[in-house]
């Protein structure tokens, strides 16, 4: 299992018989259920790290804008650099946690039932793990010769030649814009013994599509994202979408008048959740739905049922979910 393969306790015994270190503090873990875009199952344990105290310096691992990584895209065209994408597994497990922390086995733990397991990687849900392995990654490109750029510091780059070579890091998602990008993934299998996952031409990254037209240019889409929101929606409401709407909101529509019922505590995360995903969609591509979204997205403090329903009529179809090229401003 990859929480022994990475090492990610260290086993004192039971606690009967052992103490934990002295200034450690005792918390929980538990285990989260995932079914990945592309419909792999998977199974994380995390930590409960809201138990421990809120430290004083940045906790989280900086990630790249999608304007920057647009910019990476057109430098790679540009230069005539391979495309790739990839994904580190288990990125946290790679570096080692700052925080004192430790737990007592459950049953999951099989026989190390009621053992004191001190975590020693910076396992998912600790405060500070994000950090950890943005400061573990960047060790490992600056080594590698890249540094990040003084705009985006999570574009790195380094010069190979007479041209630069580009590294958009978003956490454990890369994007790989270099002469070549194979040798540059074995570098890092070999030397620093990271896995990886879907590495090679990029086809979905961040949740948007990239392939390249008759005429070579290279285009994206979130087709299968939206696939995905069409999906949930499914889920959660019984039916697909109506697909009789004709614009995202009716004319002469004012839902800042509505005065139906508010939503309950289970309403509002269903309201925010179904906003945010219309929000990420219109970054990565759907900008005719701008308006609508964000005049919705004012309510999502204390949305109403009216306002939920009017999230029906913010239909972005799966099939023929397209935007424009980045850089041509063709339709793809």
């Amino acid at each position: 299992m990859q929480i022994d393969e990475y090492e990610t306790f260290h086993d004192l015994g039971h606690h009967a018989k052992a103490k934990p270190p002295v200034g450690y503090k005792k918390i929980r873990v538990h285990l989260v259920f995932d079914v990945k875009h592309d419909g792999r199952h998977r199974a994380c344990l995390v930590a409960d790290g809201h138990l421990t105290e809120v430290p004083l310096d940045s906790v989280y691992s900086g990630v790249v804008s999608l304007r920057g990584f647009r910019m990476v895209t057109f430098l790679a065209e540009l230069n005539h650099l391979e495309l790739w994408a990839t994904d580190i597994g288990s990125a946290y497990l790679e570096a080692l946690t700052s925080e004192k922390v430790y737990i007592i086995a459950g049953p999951e733990f099989g026989e190390r039932e009621g053992h004191i397991l001190v975590i020693h990687k910076a396992l998912y849900g600790l405060r500070s793990s994000g950090a950890r392995w943005h400061d573990k990654f960047s060790d490992c490109l600056r080594d590698m010769g890249f540094q990040p750029c003084k705009a985006k510091p999570d574009i790195w780059l380094r010069r190979n030649g007479n041209i630069y070579e580009y590294i958009a890091v978003y956490v454990d998602d890369l994007a790989l814009a270099l002469v070549n990008p194979q040798e540059f993934v074995d570098t890092l299998q070999t030397k620093y013994k990271f896995k990886f996952k879907g590495t090679g031409p990029i086809t979905f990254h961040l949740g948007m599509d990239f392939f390249w037209d008759d005429d070579g240019a290279l285009c994206m889409a979130p087709r299968k994202y939206i696939e995905k929101m069409v999906a949930n929606y499914e889920r959660i409401f019984g039916d697909p979408p109506k697909q009789t709407y004709s614009s995202p909101l009716e004319k002469g529509d004012h839902p800042e008048l509505d005065t139906s019922e508010l939503l309950d505590s289970q309403g509002i995360a269903l309201y925010q959740a179904l906003i945010g995903a219309l929000q990420w969609v219109i970054t990565i591509g759907r900008f005719d739905v701008i308006t609508a979204v964000m005049t919705l997205s004012g309510f999502r403090a204390a949305p109403r049922r009216g306002h939920l329903d009017r999230q029906e009529s913010l239909r972005v179809p799966g099939q023929d979910a397209t935007c424009r090229h980045p850089y041509t401003n063709r339709r793809t």
